[in-house]
């Protein structure tokens, strides 16, 4: 099995271990002075609980603010129930990494959080995260925390089928949620 599907399945082997057990548990633009790197969003929230501000109750349908203690089970959701999050406006919070399958000389990026796995604490919950094709955004350091606002969707590559976040916003923040989540 290819070393990206094995990185991508890590995370919602996670969300189904979690699930099933119960556990309770880029280039030339810079930073603005908010960190926003790409622009379009200004605020920093105080809180992963708090409810993005609406714009409507059409617009409130299609936003999904992936909060803090729900972290794994909102994932877990989304990666088995796809075809309900399509083209939603999906925020969350994370840590960035970036992943090279030598392979394929391909580049991965990633927003996501560390959980429970099948060998204890090696799991991921998150996303591959790109900007819109044709953008030339820059990309945080490894390991910053960041939040992400942007629409899933899905893509195929090599015949099989993945889901992403195209970015609108990726904003690096200074105060760190919890690197690691379990429900």
């Amino acid at each position: 099995m290819k070393k990206r599907t094995l990185f991508f399945i890590a995370g919602l082997t996670a969300c189904l271990l979690v699930t099933l057990a119960g556990c309770g548990g880029g280039a030339s633009e810079s930073r603005t002075d908010d960190n926003t790197v790409g622009g379009g969003y200004t605020g920093e929230s105080s809180s992963l609980a708090e409810s993005a501000p609406s714009a409507g109750a059409a617009n409130a349908s299609k936003l999904v603010n992936i909060k803090e203690k729900m972290f794994v089970a909102q994932i877990n959701d989304i990666y088995l129930n796809p075809d309900d999050y399509i083209g939603k406006t999906i925020q969350y919070e994370g840590m960035f990494t970036t992943y090279t399958w030598d392979e394929m000389n391909m580049t991965y990026h990633m927003v996501y959080r560390a959980s429970p796995g099948c060998c204890g604490t090696d799991g991921v919950a998150g996303f591959e995260v790109v900007w819109p094709e044709g953008s030339d955004k820059t990309l945080p350091k490894e390991n910053d925390w960041c939040e992400v606002v942007g629409t899933l969707e899905r893509y195929k590559e090599n015949g099989e089928s993945y889901l992403q976040i195209v970015m609108d916003t990726l904003t690096v923040k200074t105060e760190r949620g919890a690197e690691f989540v379990a429900q």
